[in-house]
């Protein structure tokens, strides 16, 4: 095995679980996000010298992934429409996701979503954020700041009316 092959088996092995999670609370399915990120590793090897070289290779697995979603739903929205029922149901979720946090997750708007995801399950900094999400610090720490208010609020409203 070459320098190169060891060095992204590496990166492979640490990097694919907070990966995974990180897309499966923006998309809701692990099935759906086990394909996208495992696409997306597929892309990264195939570009590994420019992906090593990336400032948080993680995060650009994690955005490559969540293009290819958002392509593959483009394409094929006309054909299948998302209907809640499609979404795994919560106790499908897999180790390490909370059903009740990833329920009220997946409420929240899409940019809200992948700021959470990025911040809580990859640790990224608010400026990583922003490179990788192509938008301002400033905006990251709003959609941060909104996306929790909002998460606080559902789980705790549920949470004393036992629902």
């Amino acid at each position: 095995m070459s320098n190169e092959q060891a060095e992204f088996a590496d990166f492979f092995q640490a990097s694919w679980e907070p990966c995974l999670r990180a897309v499966v609370a923006v998309v809701g399915s692990p099935q759906l996000a086990e394909d996208q990120v495992a696409e997306a590793f597929a892309k990264a090897w195939a570009s590994w010298r420019k992906v090593r070289r990336h400032p948080a290779p993680k995060a650009w697995v994690v955005r490559t992934a969540l293009n290819t979603g958002a392509s593959w739903w483009r394409r094929t929205s006309r054909e299948m429409p998302l209907a809640d029922h499609d979404l795994t149901a919560p106790g499908d979720l897999g180790d390490g996701l909370d059903a009740s946090l990833l329920t009220v997750l997946r409420r929240l708007p899409a940019r809200q979503r992948e700021v959470i995801a990025l911040r809580i399950f990859l640790d990224l900094d608010t400026d990583t954020i922003a490179r990788q999400l192509g938008i301002e610090a400033g905006t990251v720490r709003m959609h941060l700041s909104r996306g929790v208010t909002a998460m606080r609020r559902e789980l705790t409203t549920t949470n004393n009316h036992g629902g």
